[in-house]
Parts: C-alpha cells; structure tokens; sequence
C-alpha cells in the first residue's frame, strides 16, 4: 500500500515539473514563466520529496526531506521576485496582453530607482496617491 501512495506522490511530483517545463515555453513573456516555474517546479520537487521520505520511512530521510522541502518553500519566491525584478529594470518587455503595471509610474528609466510613494519622488515619478488625485482632477 505505501508503494501505491509513494508511487503516486512520484508521478504527482513529476507531473508538476513536466507542467513547470511547459509553462517556461508556451507561456509568452518572463512574469508569467516565472510564474509558472516557480509554482509548478516548487510543487513538484516538494512531491517527489515526499515520496522519497514514505518510501525510506527513516528519520533520518524524512528529517532531510523536511529541510529540503522548507528550503525549497523559503528560497523559490524569493529567486524568483528577484530575477523577474531584474528582468523588469532590464527593460524585458511584458506581454502584449499584460492589463497591470505597477512598476511603471514608480521606476524611473534614468536613475533606476523605484519609488514606493511614500519617500519624496523626483519630477519624473509621480507617486501613487498623487497620481490618482490628479486623475481625479483634484490637484
């Protein structure tokens, strides 16, 4: 019974990194990749570790996985935020049909700094809430 449960935890595992891999080259533009990779591929190597430690059923085995899979937790949103930030300063364009950029009126091309709205922005940067004022005609 626990090759059954161990077997379909490895398939599931699998399943999840076949799917990352076909996110990474039909997905049209590096947000959306990321995306997917960081998901998908997470999932599935924390599947796998799972079905690793049913399978050796050892403490030992199972404490390794465990780290492993807090390490995999902790570490992939973060390296992802991080590439996908750099992807976007580096000037990668975005899908056509991208409906959000929150970065676009906070990044200034010159200086490459991204303000978030509460410090003083130069002229250039227009911070948020007086943004929306001034589309309300209120400034």
């Amino acid at each position: 019974m626990s090759e059954l449960f161990v077997a379909i935890l490895l398939l599931t595992g699998a399943s999840f990194m076949i799917l990352a891999s076909v996110g990474i080259l039909r997905l049209p533009d590096l947000p959306t990749r990321m995306h997917a990779s960081t998901k998908a591929g997470a999932m599935g190597a924390m599947m796998t570790m799972a079905g690793v430690a049913v399978y050796f059923a050892d403490v030992v085995v199972f404490t390794r996985a465990f780290a492993i899979v807090i390490f995999i937790l902790i570490t992939a949103p973060i390296a992802a935020h991080v590439i996908g930030r750099a992807g976007y300063f580096l000037g990668t364009p975005l899908w056509e049909g991208t409906v959000k950029d929150e970065l676009k009126d906070n990044y200034d091309d010159n200086t490459h700094k991204l303000y978030s709205g509460f410090e003083p922005a130069p002229e250039s940067v227009i911070p948020p809430t007086q943004k929306k004022r001034s589309e309300d005609g209120e400034l």
